[in-house]
């Protein structure tokens, strides 16, 4: 199993970029990832989109401190690391928003009462680190645009994922 864990696995993501829902100006930028770079993590992945790309490792599940100790699932922390500096108030709002959309998929009742750690280390920030959030007021017809925008580019998110875990695990 080891073995298996230290094999390096390469995915790259079609590099063409395909027009969106607004018009031929908008566009994917291409994803790239390369898996299990790190020797200490129990995983890890380098993620590429466009000029971005975002280091992380996972640890656990491993034991938990006291204090955080959930006792009918596993505690999940999610740590972000600027590029240079120290974490401020937008690293820690973007951890919480990874946390909350990792706690969706990860399966911490299989592991209660023990912590999982996520560490993220923003390499570059070319504008793909997060989605951006807006306020004002939109028709509806820019709304339906806007949706439909989201709607293709998570297709074609999800369709990278599920091109990334078959070839990585094809491999083993």
């Amino acid at each position: 199993m080891e073995g298996a864990m230290q094999t390096e696995s390469k995915i790259r993501a079609d590099s063409r970029t395909e027009p969106g829902p607004r018009g031929p100006g908008c566009s994917l930028r291409h994803f790239a990832c390369e898996q299990n770079l790190l020797s200490r993590p129990d995983g890890s992945a380098s993620f590429l989109q466009g000029d971005t790309s975002v280091l992380a490792g996972v640890y656990g599940p491993a034991e938990v401190k006291i204090s955080k100790e959930i006792f009918n699932k596993a505690t999940l922390e999610v740590i972000l690391r600027p590029k240079t500096g120290l974490p401020g108030v937008a690293e820690k709002s973007r951890e919480r928003l990874i946390r909350n959309t990792c706690e969706a998929v990860v399966l911490g009742a299989l592991h209660p009462r023990t912590s999982i750690t996520v560490v993220l280390q923003v390499v570059s920030d070319a504008g793909s680190l997060l989605m951006s959030t807006t306020k004002g007021l939109y028709s509806d017809a820019e709304l339906q645009q806007c949706l439909a925008a989201a709607q293709t580019a998570s297709t074609h998110v999800f369709r990278f994922y599920r091109e990334s875990l078959q070839r990585r695990y094809s491999k083993s």
